[in-house]
């Protein structure tokens, strides 16, 4: 019996879109002081599980987990700052690791499809949660 290939849904330019608007409009509020916990987890959300999926599709882009690593990295340094004052912001020499890290994020993107991001999605939230 032939087993049945799984189809792959290519990421559309609305999911896309989503993605951005979740990354960007984070990015923009720490950029004009009205960054908080909220738009800090849409940031962290989007660009970690871009990350994760890529690792699990073994991406050819060059750097790129290099690179939302770095980004993650400093979200991890505005989590600690956050959780510790409730000030949640990106510093000025944070931001632009931050941006390489949205940038690169949407340029991996379409290189993805949509069950492995759901998939992802629904695995880093039951880490998260413990569950």
């Amino acid at each position: 019996m032939k087993k049945n290939k799984s189809l792959r849904v290519p990421v559309t330019s609305g999911l896309k879109d989503i993605y951005a608007m979740d990354m960007h409009l984070a990015y923009h509020a720490a950029s004009v002081g009205k960054f908080n916990v909220d738009a800090f987890a849409r940031l962290a959300s989007a660009i970690s599980v871009v990350r994760t999926a890529l690792e699990q599709n073994q991406t050819k882009l060059p750097d790129a987990i290099e690179t939302l690593d770095a980004a993650i990295a400093i979200l991890l340094e505005v989590r600690k700052r956050g959780d510790a004052s409730d000030v949640w912001e990106i510093i000025e020499s944070e931001r632009a690791a931050v941006l390489d890290g949205i940038l690169m994020a949407e340029q991996c993107i379409g290189t993805l499809d949509v069950d492995l991001l759901e998939q992802t999605a629904a695995q880093l939230l039951r880490a998260i949660s413990g569950k």
